[in-house]
């Protein structure tokens, strides 16, 4: 299905407006903030918009500039909000989500993933790998500190699982997010045991590389939250009004343990052209933090050039061997009726154990084809064939709707 919303989707241009402001009492600061459609701006709810920050033509863009660039230039601040935002650390790793992350790290798939941790499991290194949970339970949070003293011997975060323990953070772990026993069918979440170190040394290079990333997120849930300010502005030109977003870290916490000690493999699709700015905060160095500390409301600033940004919708992403896994694991997303979705939401398509066997068993018989290098998926074109077979002669077999029914049932 997504490979032909891939194909039937037509690129949209969409034409944005971003305002440079200079700021009174400084000769280089500039502050570039984006328009958009707000109740009381001559564009609101009319078609010639695309979504509220952008114009289907570039025309009625021109147009806008050169109401705005009519005198006077002034641009007054209507607010600025200044928040401090905190990001928790992530929950542990299940098997599901580690097989995303090394799909998108290393670039292997879910079935050699789930090999590598098996082998960390055979060896001592990590807890039991087939698992669905991303939490730890009550008794194992009591006993923790020795997983932890265990990692005082393995180099790369051995200063880090010192200060856990010296600081004795782990005391707390039970009464957060990170202990939950109901959320917790066989197995907790997949954690290092702080044992088998001395097996490090004969594992391959990926492998070493896994239990450092499975070592990490474990540690870091023992730290503080990330803190940032968050500065938010809306500038008023005439009665257009423009709005800008900036972040800064003040607070590391937990994000000192997450920096890896190898280089991760360049990952990232850029990222949609569209959303590009709708939660970008721009990053701000010392001189704009200070400089935004000293803004205040109704201050006026003067508008020094406006540009055009062209950018065009782009059609959704293929998935990839470890978010197609992540979406079998939440395939309950595409049911409709509430009562079946509830009775899949534990289990989703598959189950930890069998989600990468189903996907290598796809692509050996050829339905699917996975690109190596990028763990890209795409259907073969058999496996379209047998789509459509499917499709036009059992079509419930094609929805997981099915399989919740059928869980129902049995339940």
């Amino acid at each position: 299905r997504r490979e032909r919303e891939i194909r039937e989707f037509v690129k949209t241009p969409f034409y944005r407006v971003i305002g440079s402001f200079d700021v009174p009492d400084h000769e280089t600061a500039v502050i570039e903030a984006e328009w958009r459609a707000v109740e009381g701006s001559r564009y609101f709810g009319t078609p010639a918009l695309y979504k509220e920050n952008g114009f289907k033509e570039k025309k009625t863009a021109e147009e806008l500039i050169r109401f705005l660039s009519a005198d006077p230039m002034e641009g007054t601040l209507l607010a600025l909000d200044r928040k401090k935002e905190t990001k928790n650390p992530p929950l542990l790793h299940n098997l599901a989500e580690i097989q995303n992350d090394c799909s998108k790290m290393f670039k292997i798939s879910p079935d050699e993933t789930l090999k590598i941790i098996q082998e960390l499991y055979e060896k001592k290194l990590v807890t039991y790998p087939r698992t669905d949970a991303r939490v730890l339970s009550t008794a194992v949070s009591k006993e923790i500190y020795k997983n932890i003293g265990g990692l005082r011997n393995f180099g790369p975060l051995a200063d880090f699982a010192a200060k856990v323990l010296d600081g004795g953070t782990w005391k707390q772990i039970a009464g957060t997010k990170y202990v939950n026993d109901k959320q917790i069918t066989d197995h907790y979440a997949i954690i290092p045991t702080g044992q088998g170190l001395n097996n490090l040394a004969g594992l391959a290079p990926t492998a070493a590389k896994v239990y450092e990333v499975i070592v990490r997120r474990f540690l870091s849930i023992f730290y503080p939250p990330a803190v940032y300010q968050k500065f938010s502005l809306t500038l008023q030109v005439k009665e257009e009004s423009f709005f800008a977003s900036f972040k800064v870290l003040i607070q590391e916490g937990y994000l000192k343990v997450t920096d890896f000690s190898f280089k991760k493999e360049n990952t990232a699709p850029k990222e949609d052209k569209e959303n590009e700015n709708e939660s970008a905060d721009e990053k701000c160095d010392a001189e704009l933090t200070n400089l935004l500390m000293h803004l205040k409301k109704g201050d006026s600033l003067t508008a020094d050039t406006y540009e055009i940004k062209e950018g065009e919708t782009s059609p959704p992403k293929r998935y990839t061997s470890g978010s197609i896994i992540l979406t079998m694991e939440n395939a309950g997303q595409f049911i409709e009726d509430e009562e079946l979705r509830a009775q899949i939401k534990g289990s989703g398509i598959g189950t930890s154990a069998t989600r990468a066997e189903i996907l290598k068993k796809l692509v050996n018989i050829e339905y699917l084809a996975l690109n190596k290098k990028t763990q890209v998926l795409t259907p073969t074109q058999m496996g379209e064939m047998i789509y459509d077979v499917v499709s036009d002669s059992i079509r419930p077999l094609l929805n997981p709707a099915l399989t919740a029914s059928w869980e129902k049932g049995l339940t």
